[in-house]
């Protein structure tokens, strides 16, 4: 009998005869039994795939019941769950899949022709599909993974290169569920709506979180701020996680909410960017009753800040304070632990900060470091340095200041500039390429390209039409703004800085 939780798939095992609903997707339900049950199958079908203990399971699906049983079962099965976002195409597919050397990708009949050519000629790797594993009969399996074992790795964008994965084990991610169970006090009777990838951190732990509680999940896949409103009213949904976009939806392009009444969302909550003043003073006013609730985090240590919502009326440019279990400090440029008002670096110290890059040492090294102020032989550990400039107050709370790295962060994604710039500057009609994010009330920051054309006749809808082809849709540039130079700075390098500076004025 499993005491306390030790694996991801730990979560499921007080509730695996439970007829209490777990999941909701569309007219389809799953109850815990139910769940639980998918997940022994699946598991059974990977096992007889071939996957050994610590093999990389990528899982390749539209949000919905199969991939959540999917991400459990790789668990179940001792592997390493890779969730990509539906949205990427066929290069990102094939670019995480290598990366990782996944053994096996899991999909579905409807996607799987889009996959297998995705990958031909890039990695050799075994196309399992859901409709097949649904079959598959349970079977007898071992359980000989331990908490600090690779449990999943989650690609996202770095300042430069290609999407990277992060690491993190068993440890982390039920570290994560328990922390934010504990600050946002969610009990079995939540009803949770979830609209945020299962490839996000923040997507992932919703689901977490409330299989943790016997809770429920509903799932909606949604193009209309109104879509969201009908699922929060009928599902009679407690809390809801989004992103800066979603809020402006809700706030600024969804009629229904200014008319529907709400009385069972208990909570909100924000991550994956700040959100405007403006938007949260709307967001409080339209729904008096519920706890607007401003978190920030970064996907290397998860959850690192968040607002109490009764700290909104006298913090409101603040990210929070530190979560449950964690320490949160700010390191100056000097090294020095900065004292209240002195800005800094970030630095996120407890059990969510990640095994780091997959792959990629130097990359980690600079990410995760030995605590600066506790050495070894005190009980000194691996904290992990945000790049994000903050300021402390004197009781604790944080400001965020800016990003120390030329990273875009828009509708919760992180974009990576270069990546953006590598796909543009692939169409062949341009000498220089640069992308960068300016402010935008939806998504927090909208991707705009600068470039130096080689032909004057150029025109930029075809260009992004084509890029559209190659990147997924968050990353294609809102604007392509044709230019005669780039400005440089004194190393001849594009001045990212004066870019952005010019453009935010004159919008």
């Amino acid at each position: 009998m499993i005491k306390a939780p030790v694996l991801l798939h730990h979560l499921l095992a007080p509730h695996r005869q439970s007829d209490r609903p777990a999941l909701i997707d569309g007219d389809r339900q799953l109850d815990y039994r139910a769940f639980h049950g998918g997940v022994e199958r699946f598991a059974s079908a990977l096992r007889h795939a071939g996957l050994e203990r610590g093999d990389r399971a990528a899982i390749f699906l539209p949000r919905g019941l199969e991939e959540c049983i999917a991400i459990f079962a790789v668990s179940r099965a001792m592997g390493v769950f890779v969730p990509i976002n539906a949205l990427l195409r066929g290069q990102q597919i094939s670019h995480i899949v290598a990366d990782c050397a996944a053994r096996v990708v899991i999909t579905n009949r409807d996607l799987a022709p889009m996959v297998a050519a995705s990958l031909e000629g890039v990695f050799e790797t075994r196309i399992l599909l859901v409709e097949e594993m649904a079959e598959a009969e349970p079977a007898a399996l071992r359980d000989d993974n331990i908490g600090e074992d690779l449990a999943a790795i989650l690609y996202t964008s770095g300042s430069t290169g290609r999407p990277k994965g992060v690491m993190l084990s068993h440890r982390n991610l039920l570290a994560g569920a328990r922390i934010v169970r504990t600050y946002l006090a969610i009990t079995p009777d939540e009803r949770i709506l979830s609209v945020l990838p299962f490839s996000f951190d923040y997507g992932l732990n919703q689901l977490l979180t409330a299989v943790e509680q016997g809770a429920l999940t509903v799932i909606l896949t949604f193009r209309f701020g109104d879509e969201i409103v009908r699922a929060l009213r009928d599902h009679r949904i407690t809390g809801l996680a989004g992103v800066p976009t979603i809020w402006a939806i809700l706030t600024k392009a969804s009629p229904l909410l200014h008319k529907t009444e709400l009385p069972h969302l208990r909570y909100v909550t924000n991550s994956g960017g700040a959100v405007p003043s403006q938007t949260v003073a709307n967001l409080r006013r339209m729904l008096p009753a519920t706890n607007v609730i401003l978190m920030y985090g970064l996907t290397e240590a998860f959850r690192s800040t968040y607002l109490p919502p009764e700290e909104l009326d006298r913090r409101p440019t603040s990210i929070g304070k530190a979560i449950p279990e964690c320490e949160i400090f700010i390191v100056t440029e000097d090294g020095r632990r900065a004292k209240p008002g002195e800005p800094g670096i970030l630095v996120h110290r407890g059990p969510t900060v990640s095994l780091g890059y997959w792959n990629r040492p130097e990359e980690t090294a600079r990410v995760l470091k030995q605590n600066p102020f506790r050495s070894r032989d005190q009980g000194g550990d691996i904290v992990c340095y945000s790049g994000d400039l903050a300021v402390e107050d004197e009781d604790g709370f944080f400001s965020f200041i800016g990003r120390n790295d030329a990273m875009i962060k828009s509708s919760g994604y992180r974009i990576s500039p270069s990546e953006v710039e590598e796909a543009i500057m692939a169409t062949g009609r341009f000498r220089q390429v640069a992308v960068i994010g300016l402010p935008d009330d939806f998504a927090g920051q909208k991707v705009h390209a600068v470039a130096v054309a080689l032909e004057s006749d150029v025109e930029t809808a075809p260009v992004l039409q084509a890029v559209a082809g190659t990147l997924a849709a968050y990353m294609v540039p809102r604007d392509l703004e044709l230019v005669e130079t780039l400005p440089v700075t004194p190393n001849g390098k594009v001045d990212y800085r004066q870019l952005v500076r010019e453009r935010a004025n004159n919008g």
